[in-house]
């Protein structure tokens, strides 16, 4: 067994059934996603999008591929047409060129709304308020061919596990007001993208659906 095979058979083991486990693939070289996959791994996340493209066609159609990284506008089309879920958007305008592109391919294409959740103002997102103005605003409910499956955020990237519940403990508040106000018997609307491969055990705990790790099945980066 390799070593990619038993980090995922151990992570598999640790983790709820009702879990998604996203492999977080970027960087790594085709031959490690095709060990996944052959164990029964079926959902990869990409950064950036030209990765993704360079990948895909070199493995079985089958594979879910989820864009984690920032989207930029321009890269919409080119996404749209294959990718599984987006779980990374983090603009109204971005929204609108996505749905603007499913709608010409007559395709409905799976969304999370990031939102901004940790203490570093590098990372992307929402905050509610944000959230809450785009969707009470004209041009969101006429996005027709996009749809909203939950959120996701990222945690400060510290040491401190007490910081990084508190981040956790947010983003699922966040979720629990937004599914109250807006989404209230959308059953879509149920996923809780958070924790990685150093945080994702809290995250579970604080109501993750759906984790990204990487380097625990796939080994540090070098």
């Amino acid at each position: 067994m390799s070593g990619i095979v038993g980090n995922l058979n151990y992570l598999k083991s640790r983790i709820p059934a009702s879990v998604k486990l996203i492999a977080v693939s970027k960087t790594r070289p085709v031959t490690d996603i095709v060990e996944a996959y052959n164990s029964g791994q079926r959902r990869f996340g990409e950064n950036r999008v030209q990765e993704i493209l360079d990948k895909k066609d070199l493995l079985p159609n089958d594979v879910e591929w989820h864009l984690i990284g920032h989207l930029q506008t321009n890269k919409v089309k080119i996404i749209v047409p294959f990718i599984t879920m987006i779980q990374s958007i983090d603009s109204l305008k971005l929204l609108s060129i996505v749905n603007s592109e499913a709608f010409k391919i007559n395709r409905v294409v799976d969304c999370l709304l990031q939102i901004h959740i940790a203490h570093e103002e590098t990372k992307f997102g929402f905050n509610l308020k944000e959230l809450s103005d785009v969707i009470e605003s004209p041009g969101f409910k006429i996005l027709n061919n996009v749809r909203l499956c939950g959120v996701m955020g990222m945690a400060t990237y510290t040491s401190d596990m007490n910081q990084v519940r508190r981040e956790f403990v947010n983003l699922s508040e966040c979720f629990k007001i937004l599914k109250d106000k807006y989404f209230i018997g959308k059953i879509h609307f149920n996923e809780i993208s958070m924790g990685m491969s150093g945080d994702y055990e809290i995250a579970i705990e604080e109501g993750s659906t759906m984790i990204r790790v990487g380097s625990l099945i796939f080994g540090e980066r070098k």
